[in-house]
């Protein structure tokens, strides 16, 4: 399920379908800016009618220039912590109602292409890839793609578009005409 609504109010989201199978992610978040204070409401408001309320968030502070250590929410108020052990492109929920909602932290920067192949990753159920598993992977991706539209943009601009039309290769030249009955 991807939730995307107006940009100033929504996080853009995706999470795993409620199924039995248990993986290591519950989905993707790609917040717009690194500012982890404006950013959490509207992802904590999206979550909250899933996941029930959440409580507590912990970030690695790699990614975050500025860690608060609450942040107000819709109703309530949400604790923050970081640990410089945790995966740097993963955050980590907790609720009372559920317990821990692990997500993919997209960077905001990411190209939308790229955050799209992310979040429909981040949410396949039951995977066992991490979040730097998923990052690594789509930054190869990336490398591939760019390096082979690199290589089609040296083909275009190299004249390699189309090949010139062929002359008569004989113009000039003598043919010898074969014998009809030859077997090859």
């Amino acid at each position: 399920m991807t939730t995307t609504l107006a940009p100033s109010h929504s996080a853009r989201l995706s999470l795993t379908p409620k199924t039995t199978l248990a993986g290591l992610l519950d989905g993707a978040w790609w917040p717009r800016s690194r500012d982890l204070a404006a950013e959490l409401p509207p992802l904590v408001d999206a979550l909250e009618e899933r996941f029930g309320r959440i409580t507590r968030v912990t970030v690695n502070p790699t990614r975050w220039p500025v860690v608060p250590h609450k942040v107000a929410v819709v109703g309530h108020t949400v604790h923050v912590g970081w640990f410089t052990e945790q995966d740097p492109d993963k955050m980590i929920l907790l609720s009372y109602t559920v317990g821990r909602v692990d997500l993919l932290v997209i960077p905001p920067e990411t190209e939308p292409d790229a955050a799209t192949r992310l979040m429909a990753a981040a949410a396949v159920p039951g995977s066992v890839l991490t979040a730097g598993v998923l990052m690594s992977d789509e930054a190869a991706t990336g490398r591939r793609m760019r390096d082979a539209r690199s290589r089609e943009d040296a083909w275009e601009t190299d004249g390699g578009g189309a090949l010139p039309p062929l002359r008569h290769p004989v113009v000039g030249a003598r043919m010898i005409p074969l014998p009809k009955n030859t077997r090859w």
